[in-house]
Parts: C-alpha cells; sequence; structure tokens
C-alpha cells in the first residue's frame, strides 16, 4: 500500500481531491491538505484554513499578473520557464511576513496530522509550505521522501514555477495541454474523475437549452460567446443559461436540463481545451464546444468535443447543434464512452504508477 499525501494551496475545483480519492479506491493510503478553503466550496480534507483575499482588488491583481506573463513571453521578453518573482519590494515583504507568522502554526500543524508518515508527496499547484521549499527538503534529505510536482490552471501561466521546489522534485506532471511548453520536463496526465453529477434531464420544452458557466470571463471567452449568442436568437429558437457565482450543486442542477455546453472559446491567458466543468457536461451526456488546437485535437484521441476557436465558428458548430437532435444525442453518447475511457480511476492509476516507476518513486 502507497502512503501519497497531496499538499494544495486550495482543493481548485475539486482535483486534488479526485486525486486523493483515485489513490484510495486503489487500495493506497492518501490525505489532502489545503492552505485555504475554496470559495465555490468543493469539500476540505485537511485544512490549514488561512485567510486570502478575494476582494476585486486583489482578483485583479492576481489576473494582471498572468496577463503580464503572457504578454512578455509573447514578445519574447521572457521565454519559458517562469520562475516566480514577487512583483516588487512590498510584495516580497508581504510574503516575507506573511510566512513568518505562519510558520509555527504550519509545524504543529503537520506534528498533529503526522503528515511526515507518507512517503510520497504530491505538491499539487507547485507550492510547498514556504516559498523556500524548507519542509519539502527536509522531507528529502531527512526523510528519503519523494516529492512529486502537479501543474493546474495558471500555476505555470500566471505565477510560474518556484525554483526551490521544482529544483528537488522527482517527477512533474500537468492536467494542462500547454503546460507543456512551459517546463523542461513535465508529463501530461489526465483528471482522475469518475461522475458524480445528477442524472440528466430532457428538456421538454421547444426551446433548445445553451449554458455557459464560466469561473473567469475573459479566461473563457464570455463577451464573445455572448455576442455570438445574440446573434442566434435572431435565428434560431433558443434558450441561454449564463451561470455565475453560485454553488457548485446549484450549477450542477441547472446544467442537467441543457442541451449544450460551451466551455470556453477565443478566451484570453487561460489556455486552451477543457477543465473539471467541461469534464461535468461530458458526463451529462451533453455536447460541449470548446477551443483546441489542431496539436491537442491530435493528442486528446478520440476526444468528443466540438471545437470552435473563433466567432464564425462558434455559430456555425451552435446552429448545426441546434438543428440536429439526432446529432446532439450521437455525441453525448461518445462524450460519455471517452470519459470512462480516459478519465477512469482505473486509467489515470495505471499511467500514474508507469511515471512513478520511470522515475524512480517505485
Amino acid at each position: 500500500m502507497l502512503k501519497i499525501l497531496h499538499i494544495a494551496v486550495e482543493n481548485f475545483a475539486g482535483v486534488p481531491l479526485s486525486f486523493v480519492k483515485m489513490h484510495r479506491a486503489m487500495g493506497d493510503k492518501s490525505t489532502l491538505v489545503t492552505f485555504y478553503r475554496t470559495a465555490q466550496n468543493f469539500p476540505e480534507e485537511l485544512s490549514l484554513n488561512f485567510k486570502i483575499h478575494r476582494n476585486p482588488v486583489a482578483r485583479a491583481w492576481r489576473q494582471f499578473k498572468v496577463i503580464q506573463n503572457a504578454i512578455s513571453v509573447q514578445k519574447k521578453e521572457k521565454s519559458y520557464p517562469i520562475y516566480f518573482e514577487p512583483k516588487n519590494f512590498l510584495e516580497s515583504l508581504y510574503f516575507d511576513l506573511r510566512e513568518t507568522f505562519r510558520s509555527k502554526k504550519i509545524y504543529e500543524f503537520i506534528e498533529k496530522h503526522e503528515l511526515y508518515e507518507y512517503d510520497i508527496i504530491h505538491y499539487d499547484g507547485g507550492m510547498d509550505f514556504f516559498r523556500d521549499a524548507r519542509v519539502a527538503k527536509q522531507w528529502k534529505i531527512d526523510g528519503g521522501k519523494k516529492i512529486v510536482c502537479c501543474y493546474f490552471g495558471s500555476d505555470l501561466r500566471a505565477r510560474g514555477l518556484m525554483k526551490e521546489l521544482d529544483r528537488i522534485s522527482d517527477l512533474n506532471l500537468t492536467t494542462e495541454f500547454d503546460h507543456l511548453q512551459m517546463h523542461p520536463d513535465i508529463h501530461y496526465i489526465f483528471y482522475p474523475y469518475e461522475p458524480d453529477v445528477p442524472k440528466r434531464i430532457p428538456n421538454e420544452t421547444n426551446k433548445v437549452r445553451i449554458v455557459h458557466s464560466p469561473t473567469n470571463r475573459k479566461f473563457k471567452g464570455t463577451d464573445l460567446i455572448l455576442k455570438v449568442i445574440k446573434e442566434v436568437k435572431k435565428e434560431r429558437n433558443i434558450e441561454f443559461i449564463l451561470l455565475e457565482k453560485l454553488p457548485r450543486e446549484k450549477v450542477l442542477s441547472i446544467k442537467v436540463t441543457c442541451d449544450i455546453c460551451i466551455d470556453q472559446v477565443g478566451g484570453k491567458f487561460g489556455g486552451t481545451g477543457y477543465g473539471k466543468s467541461g469534464l461535468e457536461s461530458l458526463a451529462m451526456g451533453i455536447p460541449t464546444i470548446t477551443n483546441m488546437t489542431e496539436e491537442y485535437q491530435a493528442f486528446l484521441k478520440e476526444n468528443p468535443f466540438v471545437v470552435a476557436n473563433n466567432e464564425k465558428e462558434l455559430k456555425e458548430k451552435l446552429i448545426e447543434l441546434i438543428d440536429n437532435k439526432n446529432l446532439r444525442e450521437e455525441i453525448g453518447h461518445k462524450s460519455i464512452e471517452w470519459l470512462k475511457k480516459y478519465h477512469s480511476y482505473d486509467s489515470v492509476n495505471k499511467k500514474l504508477l508507469e511515471l512513478y516507476k520511470t522515475h524512480g518513486i517505485l
């Protein structure tokens, strides 16, 4: 039995906990530790429950850093891999003081929950308790533990690598295709996902229901989507539902009544493809539209996504799906089957064990 500890800044979209549940389902011991509780009320396990600023100013500052990194790379002022650096003296001082005040609580937390008893440490998001990775270094050097870093979302796009943790990592993983270009030694792995969504409710109205549930409008291309929907409404009998800032349970209860899902199209700086929201739509058997490069489409073999990379393609694909119920049902069935084949616990765990072996973790 393996003993695997997952440490995450927060339970991003429930993905870190999905890995933990997968380990347990495969007979291993696993626990999730988070620094912050999620704003979306995803389930928690052990949490330090630190306070995080989620006000508009703090969110705008984090988004600004994502955009600045992306622009710097586009202008070739920076190249990947990007390493984390405070943007100015005040930000550096803020991080230093924050870690000083948190230090005692962190070490007491580690001792209380006997976190040193685990053999493999997954840093989900590539962040140790401290920026200098002092806990990870101690565990690796003194305890002989294996270190795995797994990157989600904007970890590498916005913040960049934490240099000291990256230096001692035995294995680097990502669930994001574009991350493969952002780190010299990283491996793609599918989300472990076993459907936990309500059963699909057939739409009995005479309107085709289209849903979009962005976590970040700029990243998901929501303005472009709204523009296209306005045009489509003039030509077809549809109902458009925009879900924002709602509890996950409420979002799912509405999505299961819909016929088409738009995940993201033409968004800026948020990567391409799909995330947890897209997986949930697939699990419901709902045709899901997203943007995806040709390389990504080829990489994701047999994938069921309806690809639209711009305004014109989005309108064309929407009209095609609205007009063809049989096509929607065919794609919905394919979506459920593809999800089982590539995202099941068994499939993802098999790939992870192979990577463990090739990187000397097992």
